[in-house]
């Protein structure tokens, strides 16, 4: 007991943890012609990369957020919503403080909050009814929402999922890192198997304030006659992902229900693969809605595999300019052992975990309580940060 009173007492002229301890200075650089919303508490967060731990600084007047840390390897987020038309997003994926402390930079990116969103991903499915103990999983569905004070249209507006399918693939070539551990992205998303678009001609399908589409991506049937804790998809205004030549599979792409009018069958623009069945990720999708610039050619462009096309091994995929994008919405599978990350920055700087597949679990944005108050519609968190806008929901929204 006097040896540990004694040792409890002594002065240590020198910190024993030092040695495992790093100095982080992270400086936020806004892009050309925004450096005026350089200020003091922006928000950068720091996530250890072998334990859950997040630890938060602000900034100071000159930009600079600074950490003291346990030696090891981290990633960097920062989002900075200044105002309601525009949010500034950066990331850094791999940050070495093994070795010593570390001073960096990391630029933001301006994205302009969307009028259409991606309000609800539905693609896990469900469990069968017992005594059946499997899973079903051909009744995905996606619904787009009109998050804007002014009505919208969804005619040609296109859908699409992004390359890799999982976000636990076995590494992703579509990216890679620079020598400070940014990603660095292609100069368009890779689209593999089909893009998909809504008909009309420019006015026929109006979205106003507040309202939603449901866009059913396999069977536009009502899936709850089989199986009790699925969803009903024949349902009038509801849109559905349909070609009965080029997806013929039956059981995943059914004849649509007789609610289902033809012209809201999503036709397709460009088809790569030779799949008779839509793949989309049961647990991690990357999915983007986008348009082409007005008067641009599209089918012209798609049509041309010269500039189209992008080969990666035997597989073709379709180049789409990440400046066509209207909304992404990226899913990380919270069991993978990896994470790989498809949409760029300005896209979605995170993603969503989805943790319960077959459960009838759906990933669902955040509602902005304050903003549906004074608008008097539903107004959703636009961030462009899946991480921040969704959350995992234990049923799916259209069973309410």
């Amino acid at each position: 007991m006097l040896m540990f009173l004694a040792a409890a007492c002594t002065s240590f002229e020198e910190n024993p943890y030092d040695g495992a301890l790093r100095t982080l200075n992270v400086r936020v650089v806004y892009p050309d012609g925004y450096g005026g919303y350089l200020r003091e508490g922006v928000e950068v967060q720091l996530f250890d990369r072998n334990t859950s731990n997040r630890y938060v600084a602000a900034t100071d007047a000159r930009g600079t957020a600074s950490f003291r840390v346990t030696a090891g390897h981290y990633r960097i987020a920062v989002l900075d919503r200044p105002g309601a038309d525009a949010v500034f997003n950066g990331a850094m994926e791999q940050v070495d403080l093994m070795r010593a402390d570390v001073g960096l930079e990391i630029a933001l990116n301006y994205s302009r909050p969307g009028s259409l969103l991606i309000k609800e991903i539905y693609t896990g499915g469900c469990p069968q009814d017992p005594p059946a103990t499997g899973s079903y999983v051909y009744d995905k569905y996606l619904i787009v929402h009109n998050n804007s004070p002014q009505t919208q249209y969804l005619d040609g507006l296109c859908l699409c999922m992004v390359a890799p399918y999982n976000s636990s693939a076995q590494g992703n070539p579509w990216t890679s890192f620079d020598g400070d551990g940014n990603i660095v992205y292609r100069d368009y998303a890779a689209v593999p198997d089909c893009i998909w678009q809504f008909g009309g001609g420019g006015s026929e399908f109006p979205l106003a304030p507040g309202e939603d589409a449901v866009v059913a991506m396999n069977g536009a049937v009502d899936h709850t006659k089989t199986y009790s804790m699925s969803v009903d998809l024949n349902r009038e205004g509801y849109f559905v992902l349909y070609d009965v030549l080029l997806y013929s599979d039956q059981r995943s792409h059914p004849a649509p229900g007789d609610k289902i009018e033809p012209a809201r069958h999503l036709k397709v623009l460009k088809k790569t693969a030779r799949n008779f069945v839509y793949t989309i990720s049961n647990n991690s999708p990357a999915v983007i809605l986008f348009r082409a610039p007005e008067g641009f050619d599209l089918e012209g462009y798609l049509a041309d595999d010269m500039q189209s096309n992008i080969a990666m091994g035997s597989i073709n995929y379709t180049k789409i300019p990440w400046e066509w994008i209207v909304d992404g919405a990226e899913v990380a599978d919270a069991t993978g052992a990896s994470r790989n990350k498809r949409l760029r920055t300005d896209v979605d700087a995170g993603a969503v975990e989805f943790s319960a597949r077959a459960q009838g679990h759906t990933l669902h944005r955040r509602l902005d309580e304050g903003m549906t108050a004074a608008s008097g519609y539903d107004v959703y968190v636009d961030t462009n940060n899946s991480s921040n806008d969704f959350y995992e929901r234990e049923t799916q929204s259209i069973r309410d």
